[in-house]
């Protein structure tokens, strides 16, 4: 089985910080650290509201990372021009109105097929791969391959939700879904309300599976075991 990548989402530790209204935690530092402590990648998601990873804090961690920079948002104008400056590795394009609490659910690649591909467009014109939210349904894998995006990410926040009751339904759409991305030339990347409780078995069923994105369990997590030791945890678990 190919190694999935494990980025760390940093948004809760920018929120921390943002909170007193200093610098503590250091943003920065705290991303090096998750390299150093094993993540494969670090994300962010800058919010219209900027309450928790603010746009100013983009190019510093450009700087920084090592390993594979990935930012998440609704591309509007102001989102894009930041894009278009940083060029971070990855940009994980999703549909959130303003204000959303989080996200929670994928595009719908039809109705949104020209503007998506207009976006998609101009991001791989300064070298950026283009992952679209996508609810774990084979015709909009379908319609985001139409768009000419490199990769799709899994909403998995229904699969989190059904994955003690009943893990088999709960993963099933995901399979079919990724299969019909692997046959598409699609990469597959996964996120929302993965934990150490349900990420293995999620693992062990996507073979095609690229990468995760993790930052409200695992940060939670860390506040038990630290932040160096949980990220192994998770790691382990992508083994």
């Amino acid at each position: 089985m190919p190694m999935t990548r494990l980025s760390v989402n940093i948004n809760k530790v920018a929120l921390l910080r943002n909170a007193r209204g200093g610098n503590l935690p250091d943003l920065i530092q705290f991303a090096k650290d998750c390299e150093e402590f094993g993540a494969q990648g670090i994300t962010v998601h800058p919010r219209p509201d900027e309450r928790h990873v603010r746009y100013d804090d983009l190019r510093p961690l450009k700087q920084v990372v090592q390993t594979e920079f990935n930012i998440e948002g609704y591309p509007s104008e102001y989102f894009l021009q930041n894009i278009l400056d940083v060029k971070p590795d990855q940009c994980t394009l999703v549909p959130d109105p303003p204000g959303v609490l989080t996200s929670d659910t994928g595009w719908d690649m039809w109705k949104n097929q020209s503007f998506l591909s207009d976006v998609v467009r101009e991001l791989h014109k300064v070298g950026v791969r283009v992952s679209l939210f996508c609810n774990p349904i084979e015709r909009e894998v379908e319609g985001a391959a139409k768009t000419g995006a490199d990769r799709v990410e899994f909403y998995t926040g229904h699969y989190a939700e059904q994955y003690e009751s009943n893990r088999e339904a709960a993963i099933a759409p995901h399979i079919s879904a990724g299969k019909t991305a692997a046959e598409l030339g699609l990469g597959v990347n996964a996120g929302h309300d993965l934990n150490l409780d349900n990420l293995a078995f999620y693992h062990q069923q996507m073979p095609m599976l690229a990468e995760v994105s993790i930052g409200h369990a695992l940060i939670s997590d860390a506040l038990y075991y630290g932040v160096s030791n949980t990220i192994q945890m998770y790691r382990v678990l992508l083994s």
